[in-house]
């Protein structure tokens, strides 16, 4: 296969992958809205929960599909590194609104739990189906594009977790229906919210250390100072600064001290080496590497405080 037709075949993935995005958004958004609708008429607050949640998830998946739509725009002089964590700060913003989100959900439970109130379970047996089927349709359009993009593994993990959350609210109808354990409803709220809470959690937390420009958790710094100090003419390497510029992306900056006066040609070389063997072993994709001659022009950062 050439080139051409690689580039052709890439292509029309991406056209199908988004068009499959944009499809999943609009079960979701009707989902959303018959759940609002169905929860309101039947009294479950387990239904406006989960309506709620996917009310979070219909905006997520919304913002996968814009930030791939622009994904392909180019950096200009003031966006010199483009449009990338837009993604990031609408991951920010959604994640901790779903944390407040789930939190009125909680204390609106527990007083339903102090005071029961019927609730109609023909309507909301009939709209979670509804709305597992629409979860289930929109998981397998994005099945087979979810392991070769991370943003569209994020949006087909968000179905997951309301196809699961739409399980629980069918089992909870039945169990109401035979039994007529009114307390479940609240108790599946509550579930449902305590979920919401650790998965918004964990996008904070990672969304957050992208901004701030942390290290990415899965690379340790000194597997690579170790690894480069190993290589012939090189004695030291300092002033490293590890960043995600995205969820996937990861930069490196970092100073090389060699160990003699060598020939342009030959630092190059050396440095071709360590960037290509940084790539493969820790997956970086832009290196930075400023090469110094038995001394560092600002001793200041040769101090291990100043490392990282």
């Amino acid at each position: 296969m050439n080139q051409s037709e690689h580039k052709h075949i890439e292509h029309s993935s991406d056209e199908i992958s988004s068009k499959n995005l944009l499809i999943t958004v609009l079960l979701n958004l009707i989902i959303t809205i018959g759940e609002f609708i169905g929860g309101i008429l039947s009294g479950s607050l387990a239904l406006l929960s989960d309506a709620l949640h996917n009310a979070g998830d219909t905006f997520s998946i919304a913002i996968s599909f814009i930030a791939k739509k622009i994904s392909g725009r180019k950096a200009t002089n003031q966006k010199t590194f483009g449009y990338k964590r837009i993604e990031i700060l609408s991951a920010l913003f959604n994640a901790t609104t779903l944390i407040a989100i789930a939190i009125f959900l909680i204390s609106e439970a527990v007083e339903r739990i102090q005071e029961p109130k019927a609730i109609e379970t023909g309507i909301m047996l009939w709209v979670a189906v509804l709305g597992l089927i629409a979860n289930l349709v929109g998981a397998l359009l994005l099945h087979r594009h979810s392991h070769a993009s991370l943003n569209i593994k994020s949006a087909y993990l968000h179905l997951i977790g309301d196809t699961i959350s739409s399980v629980a609210v069918i089992a909870g109808a039945i169990i109401i229906q035979l039994f007529d354990i009114t307390w479940i409803d609240p108790v599946i709220t509550i579930l449902v919210s305590i979920y919401l809470i650790i998965e918004s959690w964990k996008i904070i937390k990672q969304s957050t250390n992208i901004l701030m420009q942390a290290a990415p958790g899965e690379i340790e710094i000194e597997a690579i100072k170790n690894y480069i100090k190993e290589i012939d003419q090189i004695t030291d390497i300092h002033h490293i600064h590890i960043w995600n510029l995205d969820d996937k992306t990861i930069f490196l900056e970092a100073h090389l001290l060699f160990k003699n006066d060598l020939p342009l040609s030959q630092v190059d070389k050396i440095r071709g080496q360590i960037e290509r063997e940084l790539k493969l072993k820790f997956g970086i994709s832009h290196l930075t590497l400023q090469s110094e001659c038995l001394v560092c022009p600002n001793p200041a950062l040769s101090d291990d405080n100043h490392d990282h």
